[in-house]
C-alpha cells in the first residue's frame, strides 16, 4: 500500500510539473517578448504588402559602435558608410568607432611626440601627416592583401562552381558547397552570399552584395554572368569553366608584367628613399652640417621645393610602372 501511495504521489508531482511548465511555455509562445516581436514584424509585412512604402529589412545591419548614442550619432554621418565598406573589404572586426577612435590615438600621438621629443618645425608637420595617414594605409593595405588573395582563389571557385552545376546541384546549394569547401576568405564571402539567400532575399540583391563586398572585376564578370543566364538561359557551367579559363589567363599576365616591371620599382625604390637615407646618415654623423636645412630660411625654403620635387618624381614614377591588365 505505501508503494502504491509513493508512486502515485511521484506522478501527481510530475504532472503538476509538466502542467506548470505547458503553461509557461504557452504563456511565452502567445504573450512573451518573442511573440511581441514576430507580431509586430507580420504587421509590418502585412502593411507593406499592402502598398505601403515600409520596408522590412529582415538582414542584420552592421553596427558602427557598441554604445547605441554613438550609434545613432554616427548613423546621422552618410559619408562612413563608405568608410565601414572599407572595413568590410578589409575583412577585419574593427567597427567604425574603432577605427575613428585609433585614429584619433594616433593624431595625437602625432601632435605631443614631435613637442616632447623637440622635434623641429618641418619634420613634425611630417610626423602629424604620417600619424593621419597612418591608419588608412593600414587599412588600405589589408584591404588590398584580402583582394588580392580573393583574386587568387576566384578561378578555383569558379571551376568549383562549374563542376558543381554540372553534378545536378542547383546554384544556391553550390554556393553553400563553395562557402564549406573552399579555403578563406572567399569561402565566407559565398557563405554570406547564401545566407543572405536563405533569410529570403532575392538571388539578383545577394550577388549583388557579394560584388560590392568583393570589389573585383572578375568576380563582376562571374555575377553578370549569373545574372543574364537567370534571364535568358543557357550552359552556366560552361560559362564559368570559361570565365575561369580568362581570370588565369589574365594572372598570369599580370605576372609577367610584375617581373618585368621589378626593376623600375626597386629603381622607384631606391631614389625616393635615397635622400632620406642622405638625411639621416648626415644628422648622425655631422648635425651642425645639416641642421641649416631647418634654421635657416633659405635651408626651409630648399626643404620645401626638394619635398615636391621628391613627391613629384615618386608619383611620375608610379605612373610609369603602374600596368594595368
Amino acid at each position: 500500500m505505501d508503494a502504491i501511495f509513493s508512486a502515485f504521489a511521484v506522478l501527481l508531482f510530475a504532472a503538476v510539473i509538466l502542467m506548470i511548465e505547458g503553461a509557461w511555455l504557452w504563456w511565452s509562445g502567445a504573450h512573451g517578448s518573442a511573440a511581441r516581436r514576430i507580431s509586430k514584424r507580420l504587421r509590418m509585412m502585412a502593411a507593406s504588402s499592402d502598398g505601403g512604402s515600409e520596408r522590412v529589412d529582415i538582414l542584420k545591419r552592421r553596427s558602427y559602435s557598441g554604445y547605441p548614442a554613438l550609434e545613432k550619432q554616427l548613423r546621422r554621418i552618410g559619408r562612413l558608410a563608405l568608410l565601414d565598406r572599407l572595413l568590410l573589404q578589409a575583412g577585419v572586426h574593427w567597427s567604425v568607432a574603432q577605427f575613428i577612435g585609433g585614429s584619433l590615438v594616433t593624431i595625437v600621438l602625432g601632435l605631443l611626440l614631435p613637442k616632447m621629443l623637440h622635434v623641429p618645425l618641418l619634420p613634425a608637420i611630417g610626423a602629424l601627416m604620417l600619424s593621419i595617414a597612418m591608419p588608412w594605409l593600414l587599412l588600405m593595405k589589408v584591404r588590398g592583401a584580402r583582394l588580392r588573395k580573393l583574386e587568387e582563389q576566384l578561378p578555383e571557385a569558379a571551376d568549383f562552381l562549374g563542376r558543381a552545376l554540372r553534378a545536378g546541384h542547383s546554384f544556391a546549394n553550390v554556393m553553400q558547397m563553395v562557402g564549406e569547401e573552399m579555403p578563406e576568405p572567399i569561402a565566407g564571402e559565398f557563405k554570406f552570399a547564401y545566407e543572405e539567400i536563405n533569410y529570403g532575399v532575392p538571388m539578383n540583391e545577394a550577388l549583388h552584395n557579394l560584388a560590392l563586398r568583393v570589389p573585383l572585376t572578375d568576380l563582376r564578370y562571374l555575377v553578370i554572368a549569373v545574372l543574364i543566364q537567370r534571364e535568358s538561359g543557357g550552359n552556366l557551367a560552361e560559362v564559368f569553366s570559361n570565365i575561369s579559363r580568362l581570370i588565369r589567363a589574365r594572372l598570369k599576365l599580370m605576372a609577367q608584367v610584375r617581373v618585368m616591371s621589378a626593376e623600375g620599382r626597386m629603381s622607384a625604390w631606391v631614389l625616393g628613399l635615397l635622400p632620406l637615407g642622405v638625411m639621416l646618415l648626415m644628422m648622425v654623423s655631422n648635425p651642425a652640417y645639416i641642421r641649416v636645412l631647418w634654421s635657416d630660411p633659405i635651408g626651409v625654403h630648399l626643404m620645401w621645393y626638394a619635398l615636391a620635387v621628391g613627391v613629384g618624381g615618386v608619383l611620375w614614377m608610379r605612373k610609369l610602372i603602374r600596368i594595368r591588365v
